[in-house]
């Protein structure tokens, strides 16, 4: 039997951690991870979003195959998912946490849902490709984030996380000692370290007297197309902000950092205790990173480093050795990685797709083996910030990017991480150019995601009319079988509700 757990990040760039290479963050957790399993160095999330990120994370697909355009994008329920295939090799399925699921389906394959979502589940935050520079202010980010960053006791997103730990932590633990013989596949999703940046005193003060750099590469006085478009996008002009402002807001997020770290030690501890350390696989990942500053920019929705590269790292405890690797990876990898994981520990036959999967298996990679691997990933952008499909491919030390009313990129990462110099008389222009065009009919494309946006723009208004039926998440519960009840023989209910289990109690005859 192998479980699976997997811990999700919110906007955590690989650059804020560690064992990535950032010398001021406190993560030993996810460093220790790191240093027990494989860490991918080049993993990209396949869409800079929150939703567009975790379809592509729970399907297999890129955003324009499966439809997450955006943050209101609609999965259909006949969509397959990670953990329909899971169900499907004997696994029990279950979800803490976020994965702004949008609909009236919000389990998608899982078994057991344990939290509601911290964010909508209608069509309330569809963009406008029509009308691409106009601000929606009722959920448009700003610079409050940024200007009000610092201390806080509690937060909206800290009682969130604070319930999605905690409801892992007993699901582990339920799962021990339950008599459902299935292996477990548990996914906790944590909101943190998204903005706003503010985090606990005890995390704020971890970081007193460390050096937070500044961004390496400042506001520039000329942005590229689509960074200019961003600045509307987070409203940068509406404030200014002075370099303090900017070492706080990394000083909170690098905190709430901290604080996904210790949630990470929790479950292991967990799982140690319930003896499922031996036989647990970990995966820790997010969905997208944050610009954190660089380039004059926060939070999301660029192709760049800091927003677009994640952290991916896969633990298997007896069977995969430490190591790192640097091929191109994308979340759409995720589903066959886990279905492969499955079936070797099932020895079941992996199911035939439902779908056609843009991602690979990373165990091979994991083991050492490159030769049939493509060396190469995309990431898609439909959201907004843009009124035309975006693409970028990452293929050796390259990245190139490309939007049809936008000056096409080519960044050397090796020796420019920076992202600094556009390559625009480079050989290899012209082969990433017609792969480009190769990939997608940008124009149909386009006309496809504005229909997508004109429909829920149209269902949405309707539904606001007369009574409001939410598709929010209800986490429900029933009381008359928790904790102890008359209905229960309360020796044997204490014994079956214990792990260890103690030792038999046979009394004398009375």
């Amino acid at each position: 039997m192998q479980n699976i757990l997997v811990v999700m990040a919110d906007q955590l760039t690989a650059l804020a951690l560690g064992c990535y290479g950032n010398t001021a963050v406190k993560s030993p957790q996810i460093d220790r991870l790191a240093e027990e399993g494989v860490v991918f160095d080049a993993a990209y999330s396949s869409s800079p979003l929150c939703t567009p990120g975790r379809y592509a994370f729970m399907t297999g697909q890129n955003i324009s195959a499966c439809g997450g355009y955006d943050n209101a994008a609609y999965m259909p329920s006949t969509m397959p998912t990670f953990a329909h295939y899971l169900r499907l090799l004997g696994y029990r399925t279950c979800l803490s946490g976020k994965m702004h699921f949008v609909g009236p389906d919000q389990l998608h394959g899982f078994e057991e849902r344990l939290t509601t979502d911290i964010y909508p589940a209608d069509f309330g935050w569809v963009p406008d490709w029509r009308h691409p520079h106009e601000r929606i202010d009722l959920w448009y980010h700003n610079m409050s984030s940024v200007k009000q960053a610092g201390v806080a006791a509690i937060t909206n997103q800290l009682a969130y996380d604070d319930e999605v730990g905690a409801q892992s932590l007993r699901a582990i633990y339920d799962h021990a000692r339950s008599e459902d013989e299935r292996p477990l596949c548990l996914v906790t999703s944590f909101i943190h370290p998204h903005d706003p940046y503010a985090t606990r005193q005890q995390y704020w003060d971890l970081y007193e007297g460390i050096d937070i750099p500044l961004p390496a590469v400042p506001r520039p006085a000329q942005q590229d197309a689509h960074h200019a478009r961003l600045e509307k996008v987070i409203a940068l002009d509406a404030v200014d902000i002075s370099e303090q402002e900017i070492i706080n807001a990394r000083r909170a997020y690098y905190g709430n950092v901290s604080y996904i770290d210790e949630w990470l030690g929790r479950l292991r501890v967990a799982l140690a205790e319930c003896d499922m350390a031996d036989n647990t696989t970990i995966m820790f990942i997010s969905d997208h990173g944050d610009m954190l500053g660089e380039f004059g920019l926060w939070y999301k929705m660029s192709f760049r480093e800091w927003s677009n590269r994640i952290p991916l790292i896969l633990y298997q405890p007896g069977s995969l050795q430490p190591r790192r690797v640097a091929a191109p990876v994308a979340q759409v990898d995720v589903l066959p990685t886990l279905v492969d994981v499955a079936a070797e520990a099932s020895g079941l036959e992996r199911p035939q797709p439902i779908d056609p999967l843009q991602g690979r298996s990373l165990l091979p990679l994991s083991r050492g083996d490159a030769t049939e691997d493509p060396g190469a990933c995309v990431s898609e952008y439909l959201a907004e910030g843009t009124a035309a499909p975006m693409l970028m491919i990452r293929r050796d030390q390259y990245k190139y990017v490309s939007c049809s009313t936008d000056p096409e990129q080519l960044f050397d990462l090796e020796n420019d991480p920076n992202e600094l110099e556009n390559l625009t008389s480079h050989p290899l222009l012209e082969q990433f150019r017609n792969e480009a065009a190769a990939y997608w009919d940008s124009e149909a494309m386009r006309e496809k995601v504005i229909r997508d946006q004109d429909r829920r723009r149209a269902v949405h208004a309707a539904l606001r009319h007369g009574r409001y039926q939410g598709w929010d998440f209800n986490p429900a519960r029933d009381a008359s079988q928790e904790y102890t009840r008359s209905h229960m023989d309360l020796t044997r209910f204490d014994i079956v509700s214990r792990y260890p289990r103690p030792e038999a109690f046979n009394p004398k005859n009375q």
